[in-house]
């Protein structure tokens, strides 16, 4: 039988005691991984959004050279940006890259700031962008100076011939007569140096001319002056004078692709640097740019009654060998009077040239008395005409001469016309066209039959003349020939004897030799007995010393 257990006392039992519950939990370690890199994940976004610079749009013609996510954006060969995206337009007329920019780069964004693909080309300038055919196409940065922010940009085709921080000074040019061979890049020249190169150019809105602006490199610009000229200096500029043919260019370059010089005239007084976009004319060549302003200009008309082929608008005004005006128009008008056409061309007359080629201290026209405000009037009373001349007689170039014909009937200068009148007097040409006209209606009015019956007896008594003529020497030939044959060779055995006489071992020459010595003797004794005389003449009566009475 089992016995019932005893119950421990109660003494030896431990009590349990009541804890207060805790306010925090223990957080399982299977959690502390995803919150770190949760943590980590938010830094890294935070840090990333802001670091992350501006964005812009970039509008090109095409995507040559531009690829997403290798193109880069440098400015001075600091990377600034790459290109994220490339869209077409929805025209599809172009192309737009989107492009993010590293923090700090919002002040690169501005309303003037251009951009460009950076590529291998050939131009006026010369050869740029080789570095990319290893390292391949960039887009280049020329940050503006405005402070307005633009987000959304057009790209240049090319880049830029002058930068935002490329120092010196920008004029603009006009011209009337076109560019020529002168394209973006053409190089400027001062006394035959590079000093800068055209930057742009453009139409007027008229249509009848070109601006170009130019940049001219610092510290060159100081060369430009108010009093500067410009002309083209394109290809090569040739003239003959007395001393041949002179060929003026710049430099090679130039020939190629065009240029433009500048300089001051020699005897330009002193003048002051030109401001910035100060305008110039561009001249076509040297010459013309060196030219004095025309400040005085006095505007006249002549009427010629023959043609005018040759003569152009432009055409020179020469007065003994000066230039004092140029042919501004050629018209036709009908005169009811004569019932006839005839041309009037209008010139303009400068005298401020002829003034400027007066000696100094030399009388001039104006001083002469009559002619005081009266200078043309006073020209055309003493014989001064306009008359038409030619210039070159291969191309047939005509021009103006005003010059003194004192045989000219009289005439005066016509005040009453719009513009007034100078008289006029027939040309070279004219004249020389009237002479011809004279000798053919002279020919024409000689006796041209009895004229060829005589010239017809003439060459029948020509010819019988002829006929006798060789009548004669056929009779000479075989009747006096013969004859003079034999006395030729008479005449030759004649000489063959005397030749045989006279050489040096013929016995006739030796006898001749041997009487000269004898000569020779005697006369060395008669110069002897001579000398004796002299000395003593009495030998004649008394005889030789010695010698007996």
């Amino acid at each position: 039988m089992v016995e019932p257990s005893k119950s421990p006392p109660t003494d030896d039992l431990p009590e349990a005691v009541l804890e207060a519950p805790s306010g925090r939990r223990k957080l399982p370690l299977v959690w502390i991984i995803p919150i770190v890199a949760a943590l980590l994940g938010a830094w890294v976004a935070v840090k990333t959004i802001l670091e992350k610079g501006p964005t812009a749009t970039i509008t090109f013609s095409t995507a040559e050279g531009i690829e997403v996510g290798k193109t880069k954006i440098r400015y001075k060969d600091v990377e600034i940006g790459d290109v994220k995206e490339i869209a077409i337009a929805d025209d599809k007329s172009h192309v737009i890259a989107t492009a993010e920019f590293i923090k700090g780069a919002a002040s690169f964004l501005v309303k003037d700031t251009r951009f460009w693909v950076v590529r291998p080309r050939v131009g006026a300038g010369g050869v740029s962008g080789l570095g990319t055919l290893f390292s391949g196409a960039y887009l280049g940065v020329d940050v503006g100076k405005s402070t307005e922010p633009q987000h959304a940009f057009t790209g240049l085709e090319a880049p830029p011939i002058v930068t935002a921080d490329l120092p010196g000074r920008e004029f603009i040019l006009h011209s009337a007569d076109g560019i020529g061979s002168l394209e973006v890049g053409s190089p400027l020249y001062f006394r035959r140096i590079s000093v800068g190169r055209v930057a742009a150019f453009e139409l007027d809105r008229d249509g009848k001319g070109v601006k170009l602006w130019v940049f001219v490199f610092s510290p060159y610009e100081r060369y430009v002056t108010t009093n500067t000229r410009f002309w083209n200096a394109s290809g090569l500029d040739m003239s003959v004078d007395a001393q041949g043919l002179q060929v003026h260019t710049q430099s090679i370059a130039s020939i190629i692709a065009g240029g433009i010089a500048f300089e001051e005239p020699p005897d330009a007084p002193g003048a002051v640097p030109a401001e910035v976009d100060a305008k110039f004319d561009l001249a076509a060549d040297r010459v013309q740019a060196m030219k004095r302003p025309d400040r005085d200009i006095m505007h006249f008309m002549a009427y010629f009654d023959s043609t005018l082929r040759g003569l152009s608008i432009g055409a020179p005004v020469d007065f003994g060998g000066l230039i004092v005006g140029e042919v501004k128009a050629i018209e036709l008008e009908y005169d009811p009077k004569t019932k006839r056409l005839r041309f009037p061309v209008f010139i303009d007359l400068y005298p401020d040239r002829l003034r400027a080629h007066y000696r100094k201290g030399a009388a001039t026209i104006e001083s002469t008395p009559g002619a005081t405000g009266h200078v043309l009037e006073y020209m055309v009373a003493q014989g001064y005409r306009i008359q038409l001349r030619s210039g070159n007689l291969l191309t047939g170039q005509l021009y103006l001469a005003f010059d003194r014909f004192p045989n000219a009937p009289k005439a005066k200068v016509n005040r009453n016309s719009s513009p007034p009148e100078l008289p006029t007097t027939p040309g070279t040409m004219a004249e020389l066209t009237d002479a011809l006209t004279n000798i053919a209606s002279k020919i024409d009015k000689l006796p041209m039959e009895e004229l060829a019956n005589d010239a017809r007896q003439a060459l029948q008594t020509l010819n019988r003349t002829l006929e006798s003529t060789d009548q004669l020497v056929k009779k000479i030939d075989g009747e006096i020939t013969p004859e003079v044959r034999t006395v030729l060779l008479d005449a030759h055995q004649a000489l063959e004897s005397a030749g045989h006489t006279l050489a040096s071992d013929s016995p006739t020459l030796i006898d001749l030799r041997q009487t000269m010595r004898e000569l020779t003797r005697a006369a060395e004794a008669l110069r002897v007995l001579a000398e004796t005389l002299e000395r003593h003449p009495e030998s004649l009566l008394r005889g030789k010393k010695g010698d007996e009475p």
